[in-house]
């Protein structure tokens, strides 16, 4: 075989640089590229914070409801950026569960070895606010320092369960339940129910056995009633009023409002960053007197370049994306979810002529604040079902009108899936039970069985 020259002809695309890290910055949450940009910012001395407006200094934005008047009206940015800074002093401020128990200890007419006891048995509690250990392992922990006997420990424990909040240092559910009883002034004949009931028959209780409770213990239907909602009164877990996790909250990437009876979509301002390039180091450039600093200036002002444009087409894709969606549902925004209509990825990417890949990533993690609430972008997207005399009705809509169905049933007689789907059925959508079924789960919905068990009869019936 004769060697020789083959001339072929083909596309490939090449990942250069500038190319990952556009389509990185596409994927990032938030938060996620926030820290990219800090993480920019140091490391790159040819970037700035611009005080300005940065990327956004060259549009002209229409009166908006901003981000910050949105969760406190009335306020301007500054004073906004001053009220989530206060927030945060405050949260950082807050009194942890074992504070408010040494608080109360400190208050308490117990002796100093007993104050020791205390202190231990304070220190072991959970964030649930129980008590995990045995009296015994308290007494281990506390041979190190000083010798009690476990009749002491008890006394200790009693003492601190009738601290505040209610039910704490309890070692089991029922013992958190019942001390909480016991706080309470309630009639005689209930609470000593509840508590045999707690100590006794919780599992049945929970599980909705209503005619066996009431079989056991002789009670009438008012009387069972009574019980139930003062047990469903309780708080299980008291330690964690005291929880010391904070709460993330959602800062939306786009706004949409309504102007002259259109829906219009906008970034938010409040969430963009802000960062331009610094024009003193740009022209110490041309001032550089060694080839190390010139290079090393061109390529942090190149690596600012890349970044500042893979910010922009990252912002221009999520604007253009998120008004094709917003486009497509619009009833959604009027009606709420029973009309929001199908949608699928590959509908958004041929509008806005982009790859599937590119919208998903687009729309992951990034939020929109409609006068329905914040929703993540995919949100928008759906699944179809065929109607009997033509068209779609998306599955959000069918899982809306399931949830709206069961809603309004008779408790006593509550809608089967065949049933549901029956309904569905007559107002023209074509659906199975086991369709049905999968979208009620989905909704944490439980079946008709058990929704059936959990009804409990009215007053008087």
């Amino acid at each position: 075989m004769k060697p020789g020259l083959q001339l072929k002809l083909g596309n490939q695309l090449t990942m250069t640089p500038q190319l990952q890290q556009a389509i990185r910055l596409l994927q990032l949450s938030t938060l996620e590229l926030q820290q990219e940009i800090t993480h920019a910012l140091e490391a790159n001395p040819l970037l700035e914070v611009a005080e300005d407006g940065g990327l956004n200094a060259n549009n002209t934005l229409p009166e908006h409801p901003s981000i910050f008047n949105l969760v406190n009206p009335g306020k301007n940015k500054a004073d906004a950026w001053d009220y989530f800074e206060q927030i945060a002093q405050n949260r950082a401020a807050e009194e942890t569960l074992r504070e408010h128990m040494l608080w109360q200890m400190r208050f308490s007419p117990l002796s100093n070895t007993e104050q020791i006891i205390a202190s231990t048995m304070i220190d072991a509690l959970n964030d649930a606010g129980y008590l995990p250990l045995s009296l015994t392992e308290i007494q281990e922990i506390l041979n190190a320092q000083v010798r009690v006997a476990l009749e002491d420990i008890e006394y200790v424990l009693r003492h601190l369960q009738h601290f505040e909040p209610a039910g704490i240092a309890a070692r089991t559910l029922q013992e958190c339940l019942v001390l909480q009883i016991k706080r309470r002034t309630l009639p005689l004949e209930q609470s000593q129910l509840a508590i045999d009931i707690i100590n006794h028959d919780l599992p049945l209780l929970a599980n909705h056995g209503y005619a066996e409770l009431k079989r056991t213990y002789h009670l009438t239907d008012a009387l069972l009633l009574e019980i139930i909602k003062l047990i469903k009164s309780l708080n299980p877990k008291p330690g964690l009023i005291f929880s010391s996790e904070q709460t993330e909250y959602i800062i939306p990437d786009l706004l949409v409002y309504k102007h002259k009876g259109n829906w219009q979509v906008m970034l938010n301002p409040d969430n963009t960053p802000k960062i331009r390039i610094n024009t003193l180091y740009t022209d110490l450039i041309k001032q550089s007197q060694t080839a190390t600093d010139h290079v090393f200036l061109k390529e942090h002002l190149q690596d600012a370049r890349w970044l500042i444009k893979s910010l922009e087409n990252r912002f221009d894709t999520l604007l253009k994306v998120g008004r094709a969606i917003i486009e497509r549902q619009q009833g959604f925004l009027e009606f709420g979810e029973e009309s929001m209509h199908p949608l699928v990825l590959t509908d958004i990417a041929t509008e806005v002529e982009m790859h599937e890949s590119t919208i998903s990533r687009i729309t992951t993690q990034k939020y929109i604040h409609t006068p329905r609430g914040v929703f993540e972008l995919k949100y928008f997207f759906s699944s179809h079902v065929h109607m009997q005399h033509g068209g779609e009705c998306s599955s959000t809509a069918i899982r809306a009108l399931i949830k709206k169905l069961i809603a309004a049933e008779e408790p006593s007689q509550p809608l089967s899936d065949s049933k549901l789907a029956s309904i569905l059925q007559a107002q023209g959508i074509n659906i199975a039970r086991r369709t049905v079924a999968k979208y009620r789960e989905a909704l944490l919905i439980a079946s008709s069985n058990e929704r059936k068990r959990q009804h409990w009869p009215q007053e008087g019936r």
